[in-house]
């Protein structure tokens, strides 16, 4: 059950900044839980990314993990009263995990980026062993996401310009299902490729032909011309 002042902001967001920037909806919302640890794994195109997530769902409230710049001034108030908190991005930062498994623990929803950052639109990053490991610790459901159209409003050091924007709710999954490894740094790789997988799955269903670096990669060794991406 979201806080007053979280569905007011979230409504807020969705219906004034989003609607001016050429509308924010969403799909698969029935696949949220409504109850339990969740991690929510979107990939990661633009600074628009997490509240689109967060807006893009009324079943539950998002906590958040940003970084740690951005906890300064008014900016840095706003965000923590919506639950966001801070991380050290390119360091071992103990307290942030134990933060963000405290919260899952806690049976919350927590919003984590499986690249670690921002991707060109084009290409997935690998995931990260953080979203692994958290996914491993506390048997949290893991809900892949999609995002489409936040990098044409918002693109990373470019201008953008108004257009439609959709989030898409796959179905969960936990890190035990997809543990048929001989041994756990098999486990991690296939937990890995099966978060990666879905989440691919649904940029690519709803209009964003997004790609994984893995496939890049092995196109370019196999001789071949890599495939042509859209922005």
């Amino acid at each position: 059950m979201a806080s007053a002042w979280y569905a007011f902001a979230r409504w807020a967001t969705k219906t004034f900044f989003y609607g001016s920037k050429g509308g924010l909806r969403s799909v698969g919302q029935e696949n949220v839980p409504l109850t339990g640890p969740l991690i929510v794994a979107p990939n990661h195109v633009s600074n628009l990314d997490p509240p689109a997530v967060a807006c893009g769902t009324k079943r539950r409230q998002l906590r958040f993990m940003a970084k740690e710049e951005l906890f300064k001034g008014f900016l840095g108030k706003l965000i923590s009263s919506l639950g966001a908190f801070p991380v050290k991005r390119g360091e071992g930062d103990t307290e942030s995990i134990r933060n963000a498994i405290a919260i899952l623990e806690s049976g919350e929803a927590l919003l984590i980026f499986p690249e670690g950052t921002r991707g060109d639109g084009r290409t997935m990053l690998p995931v990260n062993r953080g979203v692994t490991m958290l996914a491993k610790r506390t048997n949290a459901l893991v809900l892949p996401v999609g995002i489409i159209g936040t990098h044409i409003v918002s693109p990373k050091g470019a201008k953008g310009k108004s257009h439609p924007m959709l989030v898409a709710y796959g179905e969960p999954f936990t890190y035990q299902q997809t543990a048929t490894g001989a041994n756990e740094r098999e486990n991690r790789e296939l937990f890995a490729a099966e978060l990666e997988k879905r989440i691919l799955a649904l940029c690519n269903a709803n209009g964003l032909p997004l790609k994984s670096a893995a496939s890049i990669e092995g196109s370019a060794e196999s001789g071949g011309p890599a495939p042509e991406l859209a922005g």
